[in-house]
């Protein structure tokens, strides 16, 4: 009896698990054909910058990754991933 009942949950809990998995590939995936707007990014904090109205004159002058979609500025995980690498900092090394 005990052995039925432990392997049913079991199954039921593998089965819960792997539709968690299955959902978060599917989140990553949709992710990447995402489109952000400039409020978007702000909001999530996805770039370093404190107001859209900034963030949209940075893409005026090109000097942030983005899309001109029709007009209207958006960014993908592609571009945000390409800003984010530019404005890293590289710490010194050492003196031995």
């Amino acid at each position: 009896m005990t052995g039925k009942a432990t392997t049913r949950t079991h199954s039921r809990l593998k089965r819960l698990l792997a539709a968690s998995a299955d959902r978060k590939d599917r989140e990553r995936n949709e992710a990447e054909f995402r489109r952000w707007t400039p409020e978007e990014v702000i909001e999530k904090q996805l770039l370093p910058y404190r107001s859209a109205r900034v963030l949209k004159q940075k893409c005026y002058r090109r000097e942030v990754f983005h899309h001109n979609d029709g007009g209207r500025i958006t960014f993908t995980a592609e571009d945000l991933r390409k800003e984010t690498e530019r404005t890293a900092v590289t710490p010194f090394a050492k003196a031995v």
